[in-house]
């Protein structure tokens, strides 16, 4: 190792090893933008979907009906013990 490393020192330097600043800062710059507009367009994309849900709630002319609830022991449920046992 202490043979290969006055090789590496009298080695020359590579040309990109100089641009290697100059692109790090324009990524820094570049993510720097992206992070500045990333929370407006999450607002724009939250108030787009929430307009969307508003008008097509707003478009379905009948109202929301509640199903009745499921109880076991009602005579006409199916989960009623009888219905449950009965083979057909």
């Amino acid at each position: 190792m202490n043979d290969l490393l006055p090789h590496l020192r009298d080695a020359p330097v590579p040309d990109a090893l100089g641009a290697l600043d100059d692109a790090v800062l324009a990524a820094l710059a570049t993510r720097r933008r992206e992070q500045a507009t990333g929370p407006r367009l999450l607002a724009l994309a939250a108030l787009l979907s929430l307009g969307t849900g508003v008008a097509a709630g707003s478009i379905s002319g009948s109202p929301a009906v509640a199903a009745p609830p499921l109880s076991p022991f009602a005579s006409n449920s199916v989960l009623a013990p009888s219905t449950l046992l009965d083979p057909r």
